[in-house]
């Protein structure tokens, strides 16, 4: 990867480049995910922001937004998420990224939902030391999930 990743808090400015991260058709059929409108995303983003148990970070990549980290508790289990622009995929951002969160976040196990189809996704998990455990069949989608749990070192 070139350049230099970081993250930092989230911010209400960050959240209009979310959204047109969430809107990219490309992206959002690699995640099997259906985009929200602006309307439905800010309410999604401002529940995540009041969760106690969110650990969110917004990515950059020498200082310009690239995405983001966010981990939640899910059914009683810590879960841990990512959407990267596509603008920046295939360049390291994803894997540098939750890499870096990896070490921000100590609490393991941590668990990964991912679309089987999404091997760019997979691999960014496989190389943070991610196991695949699970494939579970999406009820009403014609494609499958992958879970991923990283245990303690």
């Amino acid at each position: 990867m070139t350049g230099r990743i970081t993250l930092r808090e989230v911010t209400d400015t960050d959240l209009p480049i979310f959204f047109g991260h969430q809107r990219d058709p490309e992206a959002c059929r690699m995640a099997n995910f259906h985009a929200r409108d602006r309307d439905a995303f800010m309410a999604h983003w401002a529940k995540i922001l009041r969760d106690g148990s969110a650990v969110v970070r917004t990515v950059e990549l020498e200082g310009a937004v690239a995405g983001n980290v966010v981990s939640w508790v899910h059914d009683e289990e810590r879960d841990v998420g990512y959407w990267i622009g596509r603008e920046h995929w295939s360049q390291g951002v994803a894997t540098a990224a939750l890499a870096s969160f990896l070490t921000q976040l100590q609490e393991r196990p941590l668990s990964a939902h991912v679309a089987e189809q999404n091997v760019g996704s997979i691999r960014v998990l496989e190389k943070c030391g991610f196991v695949n455990v699970d494939r579970v069949e999406i009820a009403g989608e014609p494609v499958f999930e992958l879970l991923f749990r990283l245990q303690g070192s």
